[in-house]
């Protein structure tokens, strides 16, 4: 079934480049062109579409006040801004609603990738009402102490990028977002980033100061929430397992971009959970409680209580905004251990062993994901690394403990 875009411009000769450049896709999508926010409102009210592309700089309704009411009135849409490089205070405002940022005039192959990729995890997610509360997600809520962490921090003028990622580093919810920002093209990157370091030298400390303090795109998680004594441990995890993934892959290459981004996609493979916790606390709670029952496997138990499973959810909120291909395919693929035996070495293989090992020492209902049959190990090129592997888990174990 044909996709259905919404195309919003207040400039006639704008919106006539965008159709004629568009052509090639009318039997995949059924584009419609308005010339302004009150027009683009009724048409959605007229009729469903699966996404949204509007222009920032429009007179009576800018692109971030529409993004905001689409947010609120159509939530399951994607909804992407086109901004020119000199409108970032005008961006900044469009953060929260907007789930990407592509640089104006509109360079078509990428947007028809970076949609390609939202849809096709949509598609897969094939839940409605889940695609709905993924995609009005505002933010990922953060630890407790590392939000007020990095409060503190950024409240003093002195506060080095280096002193920065070192806190959002270990925030698997700041983590994502500042991944968000950086493959938006309003912040002038190129190519796909996948590095937290490389994505903070980008952003820069004012405009992180500028997201915590005065436009308050983080948030933090509610302390009083049913789910919320599940959340230390699975950030406890989500390190484990990016510290490891990194480790793994350094001693399976000298690529510093694949153990960087080792760590990234450990860091996130289990932001799916996050992102149940807090939307579907008491669902998800229940699937907590029977986990290790033994008659259901974990992510069988996520599908009868909340409709689909951590993984997907992740892959999809990855997706729509716009991280690399390569991030969203190991979120989504990370508990598969065909993934982890690709012929070549990838982040993918060393969350998929990294994720395996923390799982299997940790105590905490929330990390028993496992599958019952996946054994990663018993895949004939791996089966040797197993003990040096695990050596790489002691040591992350005795770091910490020190």
């Amino acid at each position: 079934m044909p996709k259905r875009l919404l195309f919003v411009d207040d400039e006639a000769l704008v919106l006539a480049g965008l159709r004629r450049a568009l052509h090639c896709m009318r039997n995949e999508w059924e584009m419609r062109f308005v010339g302004g926010g009150a027009e683009a409102l009724q048409a959605l009210d007229q009729e469903p579409f699966d996404a949204i592309v509007s222009d920032m700089r429009m007179p009576l309704m800018d692109g971030a006040q529409l993004l905001e009411r689409v947010k609120e009135r159509h939530c399951d849409m994607v909804r992407i801004v086109l901004s020119g490089q000199s409108e970032k205070e005008a961006v900044l405002r469009s953060i929260a609603p907007a789930h990407q940022f592509l640089s104006k005039p509109c360079d078509v192959q990428e947007l028809k990738a970076r949609l390609a990729q939202a849809f096709a995890m949509r598609d897969l997610l094939r839940n409605p009402s889940l695609a709905a509360i993924v995609s009005r997600l505002r933010s990922i809520p953060s630890l407790p102490t590392l939000y007020n962490e990095l409060s503190a921090a950024l409240a003093s003028e002195n506060t080095s990028i280096a002193e920065i990622e070192q806190i959002i580093s270990r925030d698997v919810a700041m983590a994502a977002k500042i991944l968000q920002l950086a493959n938006s093209a309003f912040l002038g990157a190129r190519g796909h980033v996948s590095s937290l370091s490389h994505a903070l030298s980008l952003i820069g400390a004012e405009i992180i100061r500028s997201l915590m303090l005065s436009i308050h795109v983080f948030s933090q998680f509610d302390r009083h929430s049913h789910a919320a004594a599940y959340i230390p441990a699975l950030w406890d995890h989500s390190m484990a397992v990016a510290w490891l993934a990194r480790r793994i892959a350094a001693s399976e290459t000298g690529a510093k971009a694949v153990q960087e981004e080792s760590f990234t996609t450990g860091l996130l493979h289990d932001v799916g959970k996050i992102v149940l916790l807090a939307e579907m606390p008491e669902e998800y709670r229940r699937v907590m409680e029977r986990v290790g029952g033994g008659e259901r496997s974990y992510r069988d138990l996520e599908t009868d209580f909340v409709g689909c499973t951590h993984d997907q959810i992740g892959a999809y909120l990855m997706a729509i905004w716009g991280l690399p291909e390569s991030i969203v395919h190991a979120v989504g693929s990370h508990h598969a251990a065909a993934g982890a035996g690709d012929p070549q070495f990838s982040p993918l293989t060393a969350v998929c062993f990294a994720d395996f090992i923390a799982s299997a020492a940790d105590s905490s209902p929330l990390n028993h994901d496992l599958e019952p049959d996946a054994h990663p190990f018993e895949l004939p090129a791996f089966s040797a690394k197993e003990p040096v592997w695990r050596t790489f888990h002691d040591e992350y174990l005795l770091a910490r403990a020190g």
